[in-house]
């Protein structure tokens, strides 16, 4: 649901990045001062992970596929504010390093697909306490928290005047419906793999786990994802305004390839692999830049 340059117009690109500013303004100051922080080795394993996991579309209908958005997973396994944080790095990166997602719409896609659909999360965190099951709890903050972001993603694109609302809104809801209910069993089935609580796993072990994963992903299945257009792309092919999409930046690694590579699977994997390396390196040296803060708030709480 990577929001292209050039489909949404210049002011609704200005106001979501105004938003989405201002929204992770709140989300590192809640994640200075809140009591849960993970460890550095976790919050990085954790961001990679999901970089990778987004690199595996999968179909859903009529040629269409789908890919995790995340934020669901992250909260879960990090926390609200960390959770958030971290797709946001995410989204940056794939926009910056792959070209997925146009730099003038980052605003927009860090607004529809970290901040809104990080929504459902945090009304979890506030029932679990209450709740014996959290299984259908989870599953179903998945599945909302895809459609949180497809409903804003329809707005922005209705406000823009690339389609009207009532044509992009049922198109955009049908399919990320489907979409969700993967990012639904997905996220259940990951949260159940490394719920620290519930395997027993410690939080190195944790961290060296999700590496792993990550990095399995990334090198060996990252090619044989579903090369089908996403909800997004297919809807506006759908109804004519994907031609007016376009990259206004030059990457590295555009559309997650190594350009000199001409194998595909070799270069997939090269390149998911390297994207693997720099979100480590990102989310590792933010949280260590987090802890300073945090540190430093602690022994000067009045500044």
């Amino acid at each position: 649901m990577h929001i292209p340059d050039h489909m949404i117009s210049a002011p609704a690109c200005t106001a979501t990045a105004a938003v989405s500013f201002i929204g992770l303004v709140f989300a590192v100051s809640a994640a200075v001062i809140t009591r849960h922080k993970p460890e550095t080795l976790r919050f990085a394993s954790v961001t990679a992970l999901i970089f990778a996991a987004q690199m595996m579309n999968y179909p859903v209908q009529n040629g269409t596929s789908g890919h995790l958005i995340g934020t669901a997973l992250a909260v879960a396994l990090l926390g609200i504010p960390f959770g958030i944080i971290s797709v946001s790095l995410v989204i940056a990166i794939q926009c910056f390093i792959f070209a997925d997602g146009g730099i003038s719409a980052l605003g927009a896609n860090i607004l529809n697909m970290s901040l809104i659909a990080a929504f459902p999360g945090i009304i979890f965190h506030l029932l679990a306490k209450n709740i014996s099951t959290k299984k259908p709890i989870i599953f179903i903050t998945a599945l909302l928290s895809v459609i949180l972001a497809a409903t804003a993603c329809s707005l922005e694109l209705a406000l823009s005047g690339a389609i009207e609302l009532a044509e992009v809104f049922p198109a955009m809801i049908s399919v990320h419906f489907l979409i969700g209910i993967g990012e639904a069993i997905i996220t259940l089935s990951a949260v159940s793999i490394f719920s620290i609580d519930k395997t027993g796993l410690s939080s190195r072990k944790f961290s060296y786990t999700a590496f792993a994963v990550s990095a399995a992903i990334t090198l060996l299945l990252s090619s044989f994802a579903c090369s089908y257009p996403d909800g997004l792309e297919w809807v506006a092919d759908k109804f004519g305004f994907l031609n007016s999409a376009e990259s206004l930046l030059m990457s590295p690694f555009p559309d997650y390839s190594v350009p000199a590579v001409s194998d595909s699977f070799i270069s997939s994997g090269l390149a998911g692999f390297s994207g693997i390396l720099i979100i480590i390196f990102a989310a590792y040296s933010a949280s260590v830049i987090f802890k300073n803060i945090i540190l430093r708030h602690e022994r000067n709480p009045n500044e």
